[in-house]
């Protein structure tokens, strides 16, 4: 059976991304049973429609969005688009950047993952192509709300984390082919404060954007969030946390439950913790220093990572 992971990155995560798809069709005796990249999910910034992370740095330009997209559905893999800012308003759904990247991808074979009642509905109409999926930041806990959402027209729907296991709840899913599980929340366990941070998100990225056209001496700061728990956490520092799914029990639990969805957050992860997290869940024990390993010494030969030798003092 076929255990389906989405990764993380659409920019800053796909050198890493590629070099990984590469690495599982060379030796695919490195990585566990059944692994498939089932897509790549995120967005290219600065996208107003954007969710989850807060993307700060560079916008993308159009030659580099349709070439990411082109080899990425190249290697026949879906791209998904985190729209999931809580906050958009009808006038949002004009803007001009993310109905290029919309119109860039409608090609039938891609995703968009979306929490916005305007925002689907819209898609829906405008870019019919796109197979919808419904978001964790609905935070949606009760089973019955949740099994009417998996009987609306979702090609998946994201469990909020706080399920992971429950098994007493996710036994009453209904439709757990249509469920993915976030394995590797970083979020404490019901952090009270999620809902507001991503309110934060999309307020900040609102500022952000509107900066671009602001003078030096206008621009906006950004609304501060200080998080004392995600932005610290890594693969083994959450490991005794009761979301935490380990890949042993992806395979000898949940899978044989029928769940076979799984998603590795990290949009916006150090580049070695998510090596590191990559190697966890995807490669075999033994072979997972070999894998960690590849990526390393690829990413350094292609420059995305660069090491400096230490400089030499001068002789007197």
């Amino acid at each position: 059976m076929a255990v389906r992971f989405h990764l993380p990155g659409l920019r800053y995560n796909y050198p890493l991304n590629m070099l990984l798809l590469s690495l599982m069709k060379k030796h695919p005796e490195y990585f566990r049973e059944g692994v498939e990249i089932a897509s790549f999910f995120g967005e290219f910034p600065v996208s107003l429609w954007n969710g989850g992370r807060l993307s700060a740095g560079d916008q993308c330009d159009a030659r580099f969005v349709t070439e990411v997209i082109k080899n990425i559905n190249g290697q026949g893999i879906p791209i998904r688009y985190t729209y999931t800012n809580p906050l958009l308003e009808e006038k949002d759904l004009a803007d001009p950047y993310c109905n290029f990247c919309m119109k860039a991808a409608d090609n039938g074979m891609n995703q968009v993952l979306v929490v916005s009642e305007i925002l689907e509905n819209y898609i829906r109409k405008e870019y019919p192509g796109y197979r919808i999926n419904s978001s964790t930041c609905k935070e949606i806990k009760d089973p019955d709300q949740l099994n009417r959402e998996l009987e609306k027209e979702y090609n998946l729907v994201v469990l909020d984390y706080n399920l992971n296991n429950r098994f007493e709840i996710l036994e009453k899913i209904e439709r757990k082919d249509k469920c993915e599980l976030l394995v590797n929340a970083l979020c404490i366990p019901e952090c009270p404060r999620r809902g507001d941070h991503y309110k934060n998100i999309a307020r900040n990225e609102r500022i952000i954007l509107g900066n671009r056209s602001n003078p030096q001496n206008r621009q906006i700061p950004v609304i501060p969030w200080k998080c004392e728990y995600g932005d610290r956490n890594h693969i083994y520092s959450i490991q005794n946390y009761c979301t935490f799914i380990s890949p042993d029990a992806i395979w000898e639990r949940y899978v044989p439950m029928g769940f076979t969805e799984f998603k590795i957050e990290g949009r916006t992860a150090n580049l070695f913790s998510l090596i590191e997290t990559y190697s966890f869940y995807l490669a075999k024990p033994e072979s997972a220093g070999e894998v960690r390993l590849k990526l390393l010494t690829n990413l350094e030969n292609s420059r995305v990572i660069t090491v400096h030798k230490p400089r030499p003092g001068k002789w007197p």
